[in-house]
């Protein structure tokens, strides 16, 4: 990364602000901070940040709706950084694109870890060549739809290969079961999971070294499934 990351906080908290501002730039990156959601959707056209940590309960717009505002414009990461826990919140902002999503209250170490994989996927996609792309020793080649993991190469069914490529495509990124239904199936399928779960249980099969502790594709409880970044 020849130069430091711009990353916009949204949180109307001063304590979060006064924790997590000096945190971020103590990490070499370059933090501007907005405390409502009119500064924020401001600040996204004015200075063109690399990746957004936002806050859901802004005191003049909710946060979801800056999340939804923002997409329709841009593709810059969204890290949802909010004290609502519930299964639904997460499914809902995940749904409008926001791509990522932690808890308060956090760990430090967590947060920075979700931000680096956010920021790898930015700052990598030029680098990427051609139509493969190696994440560990896993490598998928999207124009020949062939995947290795080493020199062995995985025979994979169609819509295993369209899974993996999506999550692989995503790495690091929890997608939920109605957005990854959806892609694959179409969205006369979004309520239909069982679908997934029994193409998720093949695809780790064949992909997983130990299919009953995946390494690779990682489920969200209630909410997706995300391809970690080893």
């Amino acid at each position: 990364m020849s130069q430091a990351a711009r990353i916009l906080l949204v949180d109307d908290e001063a304590s979060i602000q006064r924790a997590l501002a000096p945190l971020l730039r103590s990490r070499g990156y370059d933090v501007a901070v907005a405390t409502t959601g009119e500064e924020a959707l401001a600040a996204v056209r004015s200075q063109a940040p690399d990746l957004i940590v936002l806050d859901l309960g802004l005191p003049d717009i909710e946060g979801t709706e800056i999340c939804r505002r923002v997409r329709a414009e841009s593709a810059v990461p969204i890290v949802v950084l909010s004290a609502r826990g519930g299964e639904s919140d997460k499914v809902s902002v995940l749904d409008i694109g926001a791509d990522d999503y932690v808890t308060k209250p956090f760990g430090p170490e967590e947060l920075l870890a979700r931000i680096r994989v956010a920021l790898r996927r930015v700052f990598s996609e030029d680098e990427m060549p051609g139509g493969r792309l190696q994440l560990g020793d896993l490598a998928i080649d999207y124009d020949r739809r062939r995947v290795l993991r080493g020199d062995e190469e995985i025979r994979l069914t169609p819509k295993e290969f369209e899974l993996l490529a999506l999550l692989m495509r995503n790495s690091g990124r929890v997608l939920t079961h109605r957005a990854i239904l959806k892609a694959i199936w179409g969205p006369n399928a979004v309520n239909q999971p069982e679908h997934l779960w029994v193409l998720m249980g093949q695809l780790r099969k064949k992909v997983e070294p130990d299919p009953a502790h995946p390494r690779y594709l990682l489920s969200e409880p209630w909410v997706g499934y995300r391809f970690a970044i080893l």
